[in-house]
């Protein structure tokens, strides 16, 4: 693993302690104001960000993981311990999620209505307004750093600001009467944890079973095709390996070209390849331009 990736590894876990940080101090404040001030809403949302810490350290082992250079058992390294620990943040989303959703369910059948304190409001609103901040900071980083596991953990850290805005659209409409509020804003943020779970989840089963972008895929296939001295493309295959991405390309030459002459264009692929797409992992296979039948025969085992 390069120096780069290593150094965006340490900055991936920077955005998973400043997470688990806001978590621990959001979610006690939240189960002590709202056990004070008699508001249920605010204490779920505690205990939501309660389960939110748990989903932020298995972030923060996978990243640690990742890190760990290739051995005989992994020659690869550890990078997908990333998308694993995105899968597990998927998991623990969606249980809180369905959480949600079944407690106000529960609670709307039996007809339990409360009208808590304007203050669990307000303190709703700023946990969802420095959520708001962690996710902008978490995301923008992972981004950067092409981190599927921080992504998955600014998802989450969004889920939460939703959370608590519904909370204090509850909170804040049973003081008018309106106590209908509180269960239907709880129903809508259940929903929306679910719908960003599947989705972490969806996007990380499709990485660990080695899909890749289409469109993508295509834009690898242009470059390769526009190198000088690539005569045709046989085969081009990508994969993510966590925050990587690594190429395995087929490429046809004119047969009478040299050892060295064929060297080069496998450079010069890989050099555009890093250029362009920012991929340096790239594995180039050279193999003779043929004609007629030839080229129509099963292919046997050729040398790079």
């Amino acid at each position: 693993m390069s120096a780069d990736v290593y150094a965006d590894m340490k900055q991936g876990e920077k955005g998973a302690w400043i997470s688990i940080a806001a978590y621990i101090a959001l979610s006690g404040a939240k189960l002590m104001i709202g056990w004070m001030y008699q508001s249920q809403a605010l204490q779920a949302d505690g205990w939501n960000n309660l389960t939110d810490i748990i989903a932020s350290a298995a972030v923060l082992i996978g990243l640690r993981i990742s890190q760990k250079p290739p051995d005989r058992d992994h020659p690869y390294g550890h990078l997908r311990a990333e998308t694993i620990a995105a899968l597990i943040a998927s998991f623990i989303m969606a249980t809180v999620g369905i959480q949600v959703i079944l407690s106000t369910a529960r609670s709307w059948f039996a007809g339990e209505e409360s009208s808590p304190s304007p203050i669990t409001g307000w303190v709703a609103l700023a946990s969802a307004a420095i959520m708001l901040v962690v996710y902008t900071y978490n995301k923008r980083l992972a981004t950067r750093i092409r981190n599927q596991a921080l992504m998955a953990a600014a998802q989450d850290n969004r889920s939460d600001a939703f959370v608590s805005i519904g909370a204090a659209v509850g909170i804040f409409g049973a003081q008018f009467g309106l106590n209908w509020l509180d269960p239907l804003a709880a129903l809508t943020v259940g929903l929306l944890i679910c719908k960003t779970a599947w989705n972490i989840f969806r996007e990380a089963t499709h990485t660990l079973t080695d899909g890749f972008d289409e469109a993508q895929l295509e834009r690898l296939r242009k470059t390769v095709e526009s190198t000088e001295g690539v005569r045709a493309i046989r085969e081009v295959k990508a994969r993510l390996h966590g925050s990587l991405v690594l190429v395995d390309v087929v490429v046809l030459v004119d047969a009478g070209l040299s050892l060295v002459e064929g060297h080069r264009i496998c450079d010069d692929i890989e050099q555009r390849m890093q250029r362009k797409h920012n991929i340096a992992h790239v594995h180039v296979h050279v193999e003779p331009m043929v004609s007629g039948a030839e080229q129509n025969r099963p292919q046997g085992r050729t040398a790079h």
